[in-house]
């Protein structure tokens, strides 16, 4: 499996690729129901994806990475060099979305990209990952839980004040 960053040319976003992406959100519907982040979870579009990852990219120090097992896109990370609240005093980086093809859930994917976000992390001396999880997602608690991810806190997610649990993993050293 590879990583590839995602990486607009003249501003936007490859069709091809987007069209991939979107394909990947669409199969996830269930996930988007819980998080609300499109309108209609059934019919998510390219525009919407489009949107979406233009968003995030905005963000200071966000990457989006593309997981490619034998050539096909089966999952993606969206990156933060640092908290999204520069005032914040957490040093670590995050990941804020992970997103695995939903018919090829429970193949290993998810803890690959994982795994591998991790290992760019480390690799650039990171000493800690953090995320957050949905309270309403406890499949998602539980899943990070079993990478080595525990709480550390409880809050309210910043976009829109949805509860959720902020999770940390120590990167030690390879």
């Amino acid at each position: 499996m590879i990583l590839q960053p995602l990486v607009p040319v003249d501003g936007a976003l490859p069709g091809p690729v987007l069209t991939e992406i979107a394909t990947l959100y669409a199969t996830n519907h269930a996930f988007f129901e819980l998080s609300g982040d499109f309108p209609d979870p059934n019919r998510i579009t390219v525009e919407q994806v489009a949107a979406a990852l233009a968003d995030e990219l905005a963000q200071d120090g966000a990457e989006v990475l593309l997981a490619r097992s034998a050539g096909r896109l089966v999952g993606l990370a969206a990156t933060l060099a640092h908290h999204p609240d520069r005032a914040s005093e957490d040093p670590d980086p995050w990941i804020g979305l992970l997103l695995i093809d939903a018919t090829a859930h429970r193949e290993g994917y998810g803890r690959a990209v994982a795994a591998l976000v991790e290992d760019r992390f480390r690799a650039a001396g990171r000493t800690g990952v953090r995320l957050a999880v949905l309270d309403n997602n406890p499949a998602a608690l539980e899943f990070w839980r079993s990478q080595g991810y525990t709480p550390v806190r409880r809050t309210r997610e910043r976009e829109r004040g949805r509860d959720c649990t902020v999770l940390r993993k120590a990167l030690d050293a390879r």
